[in-house]
């Protein structure tokens, strides 16, 4: 059976793995948290994104705080993990922001989703609900068809993506 969810940190790669374990302590002493680091390289440049956000939201000011503070600590490590030219973009993750680990599933309970699935699922590939229950077997979700309120309940292993959502 496929999983969606791997082990907490297993989805990073030994470079952002370091990269975070850095950076990290930064991030909590300025009340912040490390959403996702991502090292990819885009039309021959290379890109490190360090994606943080905190209670109530982040504002540009303290992610250009964020970004000085990472910048000086990044150019300390040693061994140096990036020691090719990189360009660093600290952001804030969005408002619909993927969810990539099981605990960051697990504090979406009561949030409002997107889920897309593998295969379809009472005639549909994606749903948009709030979501009101999980197990290790599958999620349920409030969702809105027309004037009513349903609970559909999903299997896990059908779930491709998942992604706060912002109801309208």
């Amino acid at each position: 059976m496929l999983t969606l969810f791997i082990a907490e940190e297993s989805f990073l790669s030994e470079i952002t793995k370091r990269i975070s374990q850095a950076i990290n302590p930064i991030l909590l002493e300025n009340q912040c948290e490390l959403v996702d680091v991502d090292y990819v390289t885009e039309k021959d440049q290379a890109y490190l994104r360090v994606y943080v956000d905190q209670v109530g939201g982040i504002d540009l000011e303290k992610i250009a705080a964020l970004s000085e503070l990472i910048s000086k600590k990044l150019d300390v490590l040693d061994p140096d993990p990036l020691p090719n030219p990189y360009t660093l973009e600290v952001s804030s993750p969005g408002l619909e922001r993927p969810i990539k680990t099981e605990s960051e599933l697990k504090k979406a309970v009561g949030k409002y989703l997107h889920v897309s699935l593998y295969q379809k699922l009472s005639g549909q590939k994606s749903f948009e609900g709030t979501l009101k229950h999980l197990d290790e077997n599958e999620l349920t979700l409030a969702v809105k068809q027309k004037t009513r309120v349903k609970e559909v309940a999903i299997p896990r292993r059908l779930v491709a993506n998942l992604r706060f959502a912002v109801e309208f």
